[in-house]
């Protein structure tokens, strides 16, 4: 459907800034700015024996692995009730179930309780995280696509941004529980009643248009779910994608360990985190834009090639490498993520776009529980330090730039298929 002139805004903007505050609360509280309550929650529930002081880190690890995990789990499933049910509706589901893992976590008292809400926050992203928020997106971008969706991706890095800053001094003054508490209201009373009353995923429904290159709806066109699956270049996308993973979880969810082990106060270790996805917000702007005018598939070959060169400052971790690591990560990891959602529907079209994303998601989701639960395993093994378990970040993200190359030589692939979106590849 063509766009008619009714407003002074294209209604698909106000849609992306819904998806960005989804973003910014559900990564920010269940991913991205969480790990500014690990050192807390790690000593208290040594201090009371829930967790034994030589299980501890691999502790904190699997129960972020869990999120992660149940986050790709539950992505076919939602890939495929996306497809059958009004986004707006799941959307506001994967709010409540967001808003009850938080609370659960905040009263826990065992371990077994923190990995049930840590599965339930897992469960909320398939509802109210990436995945939805992309697809919807999508569909309301076509020519601008790559520069929607980096804007749109910025919203997993700002929530990392905010919510510690947010929370450190919560948490000091009021202690970890509360200060979780008091952070599940942004998702009842503030992110529900956005969602509510302003996503639009119908051609009828926008209440104002303006004159522009898009178009509402795209066609749904592309290959299916099972044809994608048979194509070399699937597999080795999603395996590029699955290592890339590997070392954005182990930055962002145990970097701040070791920052803390290494001298960091609370403070300064909040300002590492938040400083690694601000810069992957210029990261996604900037990967984003370059997608819209080169080839998006070298586009990510050159952001995963950033981040593997950063990779080698994390052996030998203090107060400056610290922060000149933070950069080149943080600008690929950022381009790396953006480009990801971007050539998932480039490559594969539309017509079963959620569905593939949602496969893709599953190997992401692997890839960040075997780089969390493999170092901190590690860390276990020596006596809280990540140093070793770093190697392993080297080794994944070496590993992503050699399959990101491949994917260069075989997109011709999707060219042979007559892929809509191929010409873009």
């Amino acid at each position: 459907m063509s766009e008619q002139t009714r407003g002074p805004i294209y209604y698909g903007w106000i849609v992306v800034a819904v998806a960005i505050l989804s973003l910014v609360v559900s990564n920010g509280l269940s991913i991205g700015g969480i790990p500014v309550f690990y050192k807390s929650i790690r000593d208290d529930f040594v201090t009371t024996g829930a967790v034994a002081a030589d299980r501890a880190e691999s502790f904190i690890a699997f129960g972020a692995s869990l999120t992660f995990l149940f986050s790709g789990l539950i992505s076919p499933i939602a890939g495929w009730l996306i497809q059958r049910f009004p986004l707006k509706n799941l959307m506001l589901v994967g709010c409540a179930i967001l808003g009850s893992g938080l609370l659960l976590h905040a009263s826990a008292n065992s371990a077994i309780a923190v990995y049930i809400s840590r599965i339930l926050m897992g469960i909320s992203l398939g509802f109210v995280g990436v995945l939805p928020c992309v697809v919807l997106v999508s569909n309301w971008f076509v020519h601008r696509r790559g520069i929607a969706l980096g804007v749109l991706l910025t919203g997993t890095s700002i929530g990392g941004v905010l919510i510690p800053p947010i929370a450190t001094p919560l948490i000091e003054r009021f202690g970890w529980r509360t200060a979780m508490m008091l952070l599940s209201l942004i998702v009842w009373l503030i992110l529900a009643p956005f969602i509510a009353f302003f996503v639009k995923t119908e051609a009828g429904d926008p209440p104002s248009y303006s004159a522009g290159e898009e178009r509402f709806l795209v066609e749904k066109e592309g290959l299916t779910f099972a044809e994608a699956l048979k194509t070399r270049v699937f597999w080795i996308f999603a395996s590029g994608a699955a290592l890339i993973f590997y070392p954005i979880f182990v930055t962002s969810q145990q970097l701040i360990l070791q920052g803390a082990r290494i001298g960091f106060s609370p403070l300064q270790s909040s300002f590492v985190l938040s400083g690694l996805f601000a810069v992957s917000v210029a990261g996604k702007f900037l990967f984003g834009f370059l997608s819209d005018r080169f080839p998006p598939v070298h586009v990510v070959l050159i952001s995963t090639a950033v981040m593997f060169t950063s990779t080698f400052l994390l052996l030998d971790l203090n107060s400056t490498t610290a922060f000149l690591f933070l950069i080149p990560f943080g600008l690929g990891y950022g381009g790396s993520f953006v480009l990801i959602q971007r050539l998932a529907a480039d490559f594969f079209g539309q017509r079963d776009y959620p569905k593939i994303l949602g496969a893709i998601t599953i190997g992401d989701t692997l890839g960040a529980v075997l780089g969390g639960l493999v170092t901190g395993w590690l860390a276990d093994k020596y006596s809280g330090d990540y140093t070793v378990g770093f190697y392993g970040v080297i080794i994944a993200t070496g590993i992503a730039v050699i399959l990101m190359t491949l994917l260069n030589l075989f997109a011709t692939q999707l060219r042979a298929a007559g892929q809509i979106e191929a010409k873009n590849v």
